[in-house]
């Protein structure tokens, strides 16, 4: 069996592949792209048939509204972060994702468990857990909270018993702790 090796474009290059909607955009995108994309979303969604799902729609979704994407306004590989990490807090949020969840049964959830140690998300990879522990734990919780596991502001201040002020001013104050980082 002989393996199909994979597509590597330039950001350059993807973009305006998209931007022409070539066969080969979507085929490098899933190359460069999925494994990474499927890290945030599995941080999000732990059910790993439902996290596959939000990928297949992200990559829809990134195809069907690419013409909305802007250089100018960030990198490639952000945009469509976001736009994973967007559905991902949406699925979780949602009615149907809800209910399914309570349905769940005792043998079903120490199954996840486990498939979860094996995951692919690796944030050390991207540097991701080095930034993170240079944080204040206090700072570490919310920013685990928010922004991996999509709780809002108000949820992540009753699951963790502190005012709402409070989860927004440490929320801020971590993101502009990473930034400095970044400039």
């Amino acid at each position: 069996m002989s393996r199909k090796k994979k597509i590597s474009l330039s950001e350059e290059e993807l973009i305006l592949a998209l931007r022409n909607r070539e066969k080969i955009a979507v085929e490098a995108l899933y190359d460069m792209y999925s494994a990474s994309l499927f890290g945030v979303i599995s941080r999000i969604i732990t059910e790993i048939p439902v996290a596959e799902d939000v990928l297949q729609e992200t990559f829809v979704k990134i195809w069907n509204s690419f013409s909305g994407y802007s250089a100018e306004k960030g990198r490639l590989f952000t945009w469509m972060v976001n736009i994973a990490r967007n559905l991902a807090i949406d699925k979780i949020r949602s009615k149907d994702f809800k209910n399914q969840a309570k349905n769940h049964e005792l043998e079903n959830n120490v199954t996840f468990v486990d498939e979860q140690r094996n995951t692919v998300y690796k944030p050390e990879l991207l540097g991701i857990k080095e930034l993170v522990a240079t944080l204040k734990p206090e700072q570490k919780s919310i920013l685990d909270l928010v922004y991996f596991k999509g709780y809002t502001h108000v949820e992540a201040a009753d699951e963790l018993g502190v005012p709402l002020g409070t989860i927004k001013t440490r929320l801020r104050m971590a993101i502009q702790q990473l930034r400095k980082h970044f400039n």
